[in-house]
């Protein structure tokens, strides 16, 4: 069984979550022109390696960030979103 530690409620089973897509940063919808969301509607990085993702934990519905190595499918953290705090980038 696969277990994801959500960053609330500890170690969890796969099961108790919903993966969210990319984290990716938007673009600001009034000033980006229409190839730039263009590629950020469709455009994915499919290589493997190191992801960070939205995932959500739905017996809480918390919603948190995950990096995660497709690679090797393996969890190697995951944190709480704060749009202030740069050290997640």
């Amino acid at each position: 069984m696969k277990i994801i530690n959500c960053p609330v409620n500890g170690a969890r089973p796969l099961q108790e979550f919903a993966y969210g897509g990319p984290f990716r940063d938007m673009p600001d919808p009034a000033t980006a022109s229409d190839a730039e969301w263009g590629d950020y509607v469709f455009n994915r990085d499919g290589a493997p390696g190191v992801k960070r993702e939205w995932w959500y934990h739905l017996a809480s519905g918390v919603w948190f960030v995950a990096e995660r190595d497709t690679l090797r499918d393996r969890f190697l953290k995951t944190y709480l979103y704060d749009a202030g705090d740069q050290a997640n980038d």
